[in-house]
């Protein structure tokens, strides 16, 4: 079941508390994503969400793309301890020691793949049947297939890429669709 936003279309409930929730949901969420290097923002941004508020990586967005050298993963991947202690630094972004490790770890993990290997790997677990949840309640957490993408990410040498921020990941680049029935970005 959706909610009516300011501007009188339904849209899925989490979405209009806030203009960046507006925004976000109705231009990006659920859009299909499908270069590496778009995909390996969106994993980061996931795995710096975790634990927090949404609106908290939204609002801090341009900060992170601007220390992240806009995720380029060549550029993310030749960071050293100095440019960890910058980040660590930097009050525009999460300053958490694990998410920032990550983010380095799986700018390398990346570029030992080939071209559009991990486009491939992501987009492989897209679910056969995607029903259209009816309410929020009806979306999961976790599936099968972000069990098994967590595990094949990891093997490939990523790290802080569990289960439900891969499903995240899912719903945030459209490899799975999750806005409700009557959402206006359906």
């Amino acid at each position: 079941m959706s909610v009516i936003g300011p501007d009188g279309k339904p849209r899925c409930s989490w979405a209009t508390s806030a203009p960046e929730y507006i925004a976000y949901h109705d231009e990006e969420w659920g859009q299909e994503i499908r270069d590496d290097q778009g995909l390996y923002e969106r994993l980061t941004l996931e795995g710096f969400q975790s634990g927090l508020s949404w609106i908290t990586i939204l609002r801090k967005r341009e900060n992170f793309r601007k220390a992240f050298a806009n995720f380029d993963p060549e550029r993310v991947a030749a960071y050293g301890p100095d440019d960890f202690e910058r980040l660590m630094a930097d009050p525009g972004i999460v300053r958490n020691r694990l998410k920032i490790n990550a983010a380095i770890t799986n700018a390398r993990a990346l570029l030992e793949l080939e071209p559009g290997e991990l486009t491939e790997l992501l987009w492989s677990f897209q679910p056969a049947k995607q029903p259209a949840p009816k309410t929020e309640a009806d979306v999961p957490a976790t599936t099968p297939e972000s069990i098994a993408m967590s595990k094949a990410l990891k093997k490939k040498g990523f790290v802080f890429i569990g289960p439900t921020t891969s499903y995240a990941l899912m719903q945030a680049t459209g490899i799975v669709n999750d806005h409700v029935t009557d959402c206006v970005a359906r």
